[in-house]
């Protein structure tokens, strides 16, 4: 008895391969589009996706310094196209196959790290994850395309201690730059107050020198008008002025109002007077 059979038409989906079967054994792989196939004799038996998917693999392990940390390593993988005959049928489930690779290779390679290091070298364990995947899938059919470590979490008191020290060592920071800056704006000040000093000083030598020199010429200039002056009367006579010039400065400001009067010693100071006026008028006779 002869088997008859009708053509019959199958379409594929862009970015699929459409796996075909003839009496449960495998026959053909058709692409994308519209393909011919004798039914009931033929029999597409499934699709395989080439677009990329990605698989969150979650693994709990620990560090060198024994630290639980939870790993979550993203993979994203596809289909090579022409080994679709090798995706399809060599494995049952890529995705459970994936993640014992992956839980393998975290597993034996994050307890080689302390935790700080396990955070800065996140590109060198997701380049192992893909290194032992891609060797491995490759020969399934799988090509991976990328491996991301996308989340190392320790526990919470972990996390609080690691916040501490950080905020520890801050606080140390800032506290040796303040005092780096009280320093300095100490060092200026001092240095601001011996240059006040020594420009004091220099004023006050300059003030005398010229007190010196007025003196000076005060004293030529009598010793030349009124003849037989010594140097000692005009010494003297310019003392009392000064004297009487004090006196009057002084009567001039008041304390709350007041006039501050200060002891002195009026009889030598009328004497002084007395003696310096007949000299003078002897002179001038």
């Amino acid at each position: 008895m002869a088997c008859e059979g009708c053509l019959c038409c199958v379409c594929v989906r862009e970015k699929q391969m459409g796996i075909i079967e003839q009496f449960g054994r495998w026959q053909s792989i058709k692409g994308p589009g519209l393909s011919c196939m004798m039914w009931p004799f033929q029999a597409v038996v499934g699709k395989v996706s080439l677009r990329m998917r990605q698989l969150d693999v979650a693994c709990e392990t620990k560090t060198k310094d024994n630290v639980f940390v939870n790993v979550v390593i993203s993979v994203q993988y596809r289909v090579i196209p022409e080994q679709t005959y090798n995706a399809y049928y060599k494995l049952a489930d890529p995705r459970t196959q994936i993640e014992s690779y992956v839980f393998d290779v975290i597993r034996s390679a994050l307890p080689k790290m302390e935790l700080d290091e396990s955070f800065s070298s996140k590109d060198t364990l997701a380049n192992k994850v893909k290194e032992e995947l891609d060797a491995t899938m490759a020969d399934y059919g799988y090509h991976i395309e990328k491996a991301l470590v996308t989340d190392i979490s320790p526990d919470a008191r972990v996390k609080m201690s690691m916040n501490e020290i950080n905020a520890s060592r801050r606080l140390r920071e800032a506290a040796k730059e303040k005092a780096e800056a009280d320093k300095i704006t100490q060092v200026k000040a001092a240095e601001a107050d011996a240059e006040s000093k020594y420009l004091s000083g220099v004023g006050v030598a300059r003030q005398r020198q010229a007190i010196v020199g007025g003196l000076q010429d005060s004293i030529i200039e009598f010793s030349g008008e009124i003849a037989g002056t010594t140097p000692k009367d005009v010494m003297d006579l310019l003392l009392l002025t000064q004297y009487f010039d004090m006196l009057k400065d002084v009567g001039a400001s008041g304390v709350s109002g007041k006039t501050l009067f200060l002891p002195h010693a009026p009889s030598s100071v009328a004497e002084l007077q007395k003696s310096m006026q007949s000299g003078l008028m002897e002179n001038l006779k």
